[in-house]
């Protein structure tokens, strides 16, 4: 080999080592990205169920509530027709 290869062979070398070490840089840091869009991910499937179930209750409340205002009505048009009697 002459000087020129061994000098090229050096510059080659030295590239190549550089992008491994750049690809298992990148590497770490995906990894890292992903471990966070997961903690996030799951944060928001959490929100999201308390929200479902917050949802739930009000719509079982509502119920219940519009069952007291009728009984409410009834009590007050009962109480007006005795006034008026």
């Amino acid at each position: 080999m002459t000087s020129t290869d061994q000098t090229l062979l050096i510059i080659l070398t030295c590239l190549l080592s550089l992008y491994f070490i750049m690809c298992i840089i990148l590497t770490v840091l995906l990894i890292k990205i992903t471990s966070s869009v997961k903690r996030v991910v799951d944060k928001a499937e959490h929100v999201v169920d308390n929200a479902e179930s917050v949802s739930e209750v009000i719509k079982d409340n509502t119920g219940k509530i519009s069952f007291f205002k009728v009984l409410y009505n009834i009590m007050n048009m009962a109480s007006k027709n005795k006034k008026d009697k």
